[in-house]
């Protein structure tokens, strides 16, 4: 169990988030989705497996090659700290109340067109999913696999980003980083909805998240996204139009349908509660070394 690691590496990105003198992780990591793509792209699912398990290993390797050479754990958790977008993501969706625009930042589907509590929805959704890809999950590998563990997640995720659509490009070649992410994000999505119903207080949350969340698309993303919902007394999701179609889309909650950025809001407590949370386990942890 890697704990300092992940107690350290969330306080770090708590404090300063991305740190824009240097190239990010992800960035190179989608540079070399592209470079794969452009030099080697087929219609075919065998090149997508050539794709994934290629980046999987070069990111192991190298990360793997960093932390058997660096032995301050401070150095180590400011690097794992990159692996985390708890401070990004809640200043993106928060910059949305008073820019509705900036929605066209967050999500595929279109905006041109959204009402204002279809933005406020949107935002809600975005948080909830995002906080189970860029805060659980790669703190869940960290302290499961340390500085491997985070980065190889996140290789994986930006895979999917990228390459993981069901298109008519991607629809071969993006297959197996959709079914791995899926694969990776399981325990992760549904440990998240826990969090949001435990930490919203709420019994409902807890209790029927997961009847709601089944009815996505994904395997994973309708748990936040209804865990918060009902947390909140909202309903999500519904009809939503991507690239000109209007796709079908269940929804997620029993609650009002007119959202308003108050439940933005409301959803961003989240953050706080989690970060009292984490200092909670820390000092557990700092209590129980130092006896």
């Amino acid at each position: 169990m890697f704990i300092e690691l992940t107690l350290l590496s969330y306080l770090i990105d708590r404090i300063f988030g991305e740190f824009s003198f240097i190239r990010h992780p992800v960035v190179i990591m989608g540079d070399y989705i592209k470079w794969f793509e452009k030099k080697f792209y087929k219609d075919d699912v065998f090149r997508g497996f050539l794709l994934t398990s290629t980046l999987i290993i070069l990111v192991w390797l190298l990360v793997g090659l960093i932390s058997s050479n660096i032995n301050n754990i401070i150095i180590l958790s400011i690097i794992a700290s990159t692996t985390i977008a708890s401070k990004m993501l809640y200043d993106s969706v928060y910059d949305i109340i008073g820019n509705p625009s900036h929605i066209k930042y967050l999500v595929s589907r279109d905006t041109s067109q959204l009402s204002s509590s279809d933005i406020n929805k949107a935002g809600v959704e975005t948080y909830a999913e995002n906080f189970s890809d860029g805060v659980v999950a790669p703190l869940f590998y960290m302290l499961l696999f340390g500085l491997e563990g985070a980065f190889i997640y996140k290789a994986i995720n930006t895979l999917d980003s990228m390459v993981g659509y069901r298109n008519e490009r991607y629809e071969k070649f993006g297959k197996f980083s959709a079914k791995v992410d899926d694969v990776t994000n399981y325990i992760p999505a549904r440990l998240t909805a826990l969090i949001i119903g435990v930490l919203m207080f709420s019994k409902k949350s807890l209790l029927h998240f997961y009847s709601y969340g089944k009815k996505h698309d994904s395997p994973n993303a309708g748990h936040p996204i209804s865990a918060m919902a009902l947390a909140i007394g909202i309903k999500l999701g519904g009809d939503t139009v991507y690239f000109g179609k209007l796709k079908k889309k269940a929804f997620f909650g029993d609650g009002r349908e007119d959202i308003t950025s108050n439940d933005i809001r409301l959803a961003l407590k989240l953050r706080n509660r989690f970060d009292l949370f984490i200092l909670l386990l820390g000092v557990l942890y700092a209590t129980t070394t130092w006896w």
